[in-house]
């Protein structure tokens, strides 16, 4: 059977396209890794209610066919259809869905920039705190540092003190004056000012100190983190000298922001951009149409700004499917646009972070590769890109395949992080392989180029 539409991905994007699809009179089949629809921001917690926004579009999920915990490892065109193949359930059983057309909204994970002492036991991202929250309803510490830089910490620091962790100090890299830079985006979403405030308010009932242009550049203990060091950067990330100070803590939450994941579209060969903040993300035109015909991207995936913008996107690529479009949504889409790329300059990574890296820290956790061993690959042994120091140090060869150090290890080479690009999105039996067709799976170059059209276009 061959669907009208295949979603990928069950976030706030991939759940609004799919309703909105079917309400259109679509045939739809919506694939997800997850056990439960929702995504990240919408975690079902392992007790209590299920989020309402959920309730919500699942409620309406009846004329929709979904397929929970298949993740899709490769797209392929054959003929005028795609081919979905998918890794299905606990037993890892092979699963292929044709479709016309394919929606990409495979979300975002948690952007980590390294420093002495990220490995130790107690360090984990500043998302990762708040999952643990939704999902197991279980605080990580009882006095928790929040640290990095992004609107995320924000609503993380607010969520575990709420919980009841003593949160001591939320420790941003950037600046928010810098968000005066980009006044009508602010102005067009007082929504999202509003938001800012309730997160402030909290923080200051629960005596939590917010220090901006700081970062934790050291994690201290034995046999998990006891303390960390706070210095104040320059305009650069770089720290001050004579500025660093410890905080004692349990639990240090962490995360530079988010990264879109692109491995299923880089594989089909969707041009990309680069965002504000310096990441790339699919180029779309202003109905989610990628580059490559067929093929649509919502959420996440094009770009971090959210769930209300996800889920707006998502509507606009669906209607666009169904042949239909609406302006009202294009006008929201664009506000909402305008303020996530102002959140994106604002809380940009600078250069100078690498300051805060001795030679002794691991960058690259699976392979145990240093920041020495990278500045040695690049300085003595002539590597001019992130992909020849792979090559001499494999770093990002591990598990996570570059995942987590991908990042890093481009800054330390002096370079902006290349799209990733991979044949397959995750493991795969090698059973599954041996039974594909002799053609196998395409995988295309992905060009960064821009999109087609103004986001804005209708």
């Amino acid at each position: 059977m061959t669907a009208d539409l295949a979603v990928v991905g069950a976030g706030p994007a991939g759940l609004a396209a799919a309703v909105t699809a079917a309400g259109r009179g679509l045939d739809v089949t919506l694939l997800d890794a997850a056990e439960r629809p929702g995504g990240q921001i919408h975690r079902h917690p392992a007790r209590g209610p299920v989020p309402r926004p959920v309730r919500r579009l699942t409620r309406r999920l009846r004329g929709v066919t979904h397929l929970p915990a298949h993740h899709v490892w490769t797209v392929v065109r054959d003929g005028d259809t795609w081919l979905l193949h998918c890794v299905a359930g606990p037993d890892e059983a092979p699963a292929t869905v044709r479709a016309r057309a394919v929606l990409l909204a495979t979300g975002a994970y948690e952007r980590q920039l390294p420093f002495p002492g990220w490995t130790l036991p107690g360090v984990v991202g500043a998302g990762g705190a708040q999952a643990m929250l939704k999902g197991g309803l279980a605080l990580p510490g009882r006095r928790v540092v929040v640290a990095g830089s992004g609107p995320l910490l924000l609503a993380v620091a607010t969520t575990l003190a709420a919980a009841g962790a003593r949160v001591p100090a939320l420790v941003e890299a950037a600046d928010y004056t810098a968000y005066a830079r980009r006044l009508p985006a602010l102005v067009r979403n007082p929504g999202k000012l509003a938001q800012g405030a309730l997160h402030g308010g909290s923080l200051l009932r629960h005596t939590t100190r917010l220090l901006t242009r700081h970062a934790v550049t050291a994690a201290h203990g034995t046999r998990r983190v006891e303390a960390v060091t706070v210095a104040r950067l320059d305009a650069d990330w770089r720290p001050v000298p004579g500025t660093g100070r410890r905080v004692p803590c349990d639990v240090l939450a962490v995360g530079h922001g988010l990264v879109p994941q692109l491995e299923l579209a880089t594989g089909l060969g969707c041009a990309t951009r680069r965002t504000p903040d310096g990441t790339p993300a699919v180029a779309v035109d202003g109905r989610q149409r990628t580059s490559v015909p067929g093929i649509w991207a919502a959420g996440e995936t094009c770009g971090v700004g959210g769930a209300e913008l996800a889920r707006t996107e998502g509507e606009i690529a669906a209607l666009c499917v169904a042949g239909d479009a609406s302006a009202a949504l294009a006008r929201r889409r664009a506000r909402l646009r305008a303020f996530a790329d102002a959140m994106a300059a604002a809380h940009r990574p600078r250069p100078g972070w690498t300051d805060w890296l001795d030679d002794a820290t691991e960058v690259c956790r699976c392979e145990e590769v240093t920041a020495g061993r990278v500045r040695h690959a690049v300085a003595e042994l002539g590597a001019l890109d992130a992909r020849t120091v792979k090559l001499l140090t494999r770093a990002g060869m591990g598990w996570c395949q570059g995942r987590v150090c991908g990042q890093a290890v481009a800054r330390l080479a002096g370079e902006d992080p290349a799209p990733d690009r991979r044949p397959l999105s995750c493991p795969v039996p090698l059973s599954q392989l041996a039974h594909l067709p002799e053609a196998g799976p395409e995988a295309g170059p992905a060009p960064e180029a821009p999109a087609p059209e103004a986001p804005g276009a209708e």
